[in-house]
């Protein structure tokens, strides 16, 4: 009785899952919004079944998704099915949210990091340079009209800027593989983990954004990181310039989250309200000065502790 239940259960969420997975690939405006979805049924079945039931439904999805949605659908259902599965199998064990973010978005990253490298070695198709590709078409159509309105200064000036902007999105590709993965899998989990509740799955709630705080060891991460930048001048291009480059990068943006922490926990202590530093954040995110100030403060509060102090003055 136990196994038909079993059986049942999992036709059902793979039945579900391939409704999802052919609106994500034939109609791209849903899809866009769906595909999130889609480690949805993964992460039902994983958080109530053992592991060998869980690897049986992932192999079985991606035959299902093979035959209905040709071999373009395997990345999909690799991507987001494994990442699905070890979220769910975390859920069984009790993990907390982080824990499970942190899983999820390295399981992703590693789909992510080896889809690309297959479809550059094998197809010849590297979607980042197809992608700069475009930019530089685009940019060479403003250069001629800025040339054919005589202001051929401006726009060599305008050009360089962009060159050196898509030079550097070159050599951050690896922290934009990193941070995408961290954003997709958030996204699941924000959308997937309140429908789970609903199905009786014991989920932990988030823990407050003004009660965060990252480890003090990354500020010291990040000093040595600008040091290295600092002390050793790497030529670009090199192994060296792009690992500290990436490392910088990503650290960074460690130090806006940290920073916007501090906000959430500022506005909180005064009783604001709490639109104010959402508000913030969307700043933050939209313009590169409130990043910069930002990341500042995310310095200052990891340093120095700034939460802690205002306890304690309190």
């Amino acid at each position: 009785m136990k196994n038909v239940r079993k059986l049942t259960e999992g036709a059902i969420l793979i039945a579900a899952f391939t409704v999802l997975l052919l609106l994500t690939i034939y109609v791209p405006v849903i899809g866009v919004v769906v595909n999130l979805f889609l480690p949805l049924p993964f992460i039902l079945f994983a958080a109530k079944n053992e592991l060998k039931s869980i690897i049986v439904f992932v192999i079985v999805s991606l035959l299902i998704s093979f035959i209905t949605g040709t071999i373009f659908a395997l990345p999909l259902t690799l991507a987001y099915g494994l990442t699905g599965a070890v979220m769910g199998y975390l859920l069984q064990k009790n993990k907390n949210r982080t824990t499970i973010l942190i899983s999820g978005s390295l399981v992703f990253l590693v789909n992510l990091v080896i889809q690309y490298i297959v479809t550059s070695a094998f197809f010849h198709f590297n979607i980042i340079d197809e992608m700069l590709k475009t930019i530089h078409d685009s940019l060479d159509m403003s250069s001629k009209m800025f040339t054919n309105m005589g202001q051929q200064q401006e726009s060599k000036k305008v050009l360089d800027q962009f060159e050196k902007g898509i030079d550097q999105i070159k050599t951050l590709v690896p922290s934009l593989f990193v941070i995408s993965s961290f954003i997709v899998v958030f996204f699941i989990q924000l959308l997937s983990l309140p429908i789970l509740k609903r199905f009786g799955i014991k989920v932990e709630n988030w823990k407050p954004m003004r009660e965060i705080s990252l480890p003090r060891s990354l500020l010291w991460y990040y000093l040595l990181a600008m040091l290295g930048n600092l002390l050793f001048h790497p030529e670009t291009g090199t192994y060296l310039y792009n690992a500290l480059q990436n490392l910088t990068y990503i650290l960074q943006m460690f130090m806006v989250f940290q920073g916007l922490t501090f906000i959430f926990y500022f506005f909180y202590k005064r009783g604001s309200q709490k639109s104010f530093p959402i508000l913030i954040s969307v700043f933050t995110i939209l313009i590169p000065l409130f990043l910069y100030i930002i990341g500042i403060l995310g310095i200052i509060d990891l340093g120095f502790g700034l939460k802690g102090r205002s306890d304690k003055k309190k």
